[in-house]
């Protein structure tokens, strides 16, 4: 029988609308993509992996991205530039990956925002679902020494908390307490973590960006999908378009990027259907 990945990349709020409205847009023109045998998810991807496996209908779940900003929901200060420049700064001259990703995640323990609060905001976006009979792995990083970790329902650890981690973006959110670690943002080691679909025959990939090349934290994309291809999986990727990128803006953190990022999304289903459409079984 051919196996099938779906790997769900990082994107923030924004990143989260546009995988649901791109899914369910392409379920409906035949190309439906949840039943996958394993499904990846990191940072916003793991929203969407949880949703897919214990949630509602695509329907629904596109519904919900397109419904009104509650007042209550936060709306983080983001500046990329800004972060881009901080996470230059403590790398400079690291040669270790691992040890990049412990740089980082010394950053991300001096966040004073409460774990509660956070997981709060989490439990209201996924609720404190089992892990489910069909296979998620949620990936995140130690923040205390940099190790990459890929969690499953034979983790012992709570969906929930796994996600909340996986999400836990540095100098944003406060890394998440598991077994007595500090967990932060799985999109600290790759955007998707597509190297986790190895031995599937056939992957795809639905990500908001790329990632960068060549960086010191991980493996990149086109790294890992050269990967899966050399041990013969069929790969295909879709990454956010130029007009879904625009809707993203400066902060895709912001929940107001939520219902302009799941219309791109539902468009720019039209244009990749015909190609993913050999994924299904």
């Amino acid at each position: 029988m051919t196996t099938r990945a779906l790997v769900l990349g990082g994107g923030g709020v924004a990143g989260i609308a546009w995988e649901i409205a791109l899914l369910a847009a392409l379920a409906e023109r035949g190309a439906d993509v949840t039943d996958a045998d394993v499904v990846v998810g990191t940072t916003a991807g793991s929203v969407v992996g949880t949703l897919l496996r214990t949630g509602p209908g695509l329907a629904e779940l596109e519904t919900r991205q397109l419904a009104p900003v509650s007042a209550a929901e936060p709306a983080p200060q983001f500046d990329g530039a800004a972060m881009m420049t901080e996470l230059a700064a403590v790398l400079a001259g690291v040669t270790d990956q691992q040890e990049a990703r412990a740089r980082v995640g010394a950053l991300a323990l001096r966040s004073t925002v409460p774990e509660a609060e956070r997981r709060a905001v989490m439990a209201a976006r996924i609720g404190e679902p089992a892990w489910p009979d069909r296979r998620l792995v949620v990936t995140a990083v130690d923040a205390g020494d940099g190790s990459f970790h890929a969690f499953d329902a034979d983790s012992g650890v709570p969906l929930l908390d796994a996600v909340s981690a996986s999400c836990a973006v540095p100098l944003v959110w406060p890394p998440v307490t598991i077994g007595g670690r500090r967990y932060m943002d799985g999109g600290m080691h790759s955007i998707a973590n597509a190297g986790l679909a190895a031995g599937c025959d056939r992957v795809l990939v639905v990500a908001p960006f790329a990632g960068t090349p060549g960086s010191p934290l991980g493996p990149g994309l086109d790294e890992e999908v050269a990967g899966l291809r050399k041990g013969g999986a069929e790969v295909h990727v879709v990454l956010a378009d130029d007009a879904a990128l625009a809707a993203f803006g400066t902060n895709p953190l912001d929940p107001a990027t939520r219902r302009p990022s799941a219309r791109a999304g539902r468009a720019q289903a039209e244009r990749v259907a015909d190609d993913v459409a050999g994924f299904g079984r």
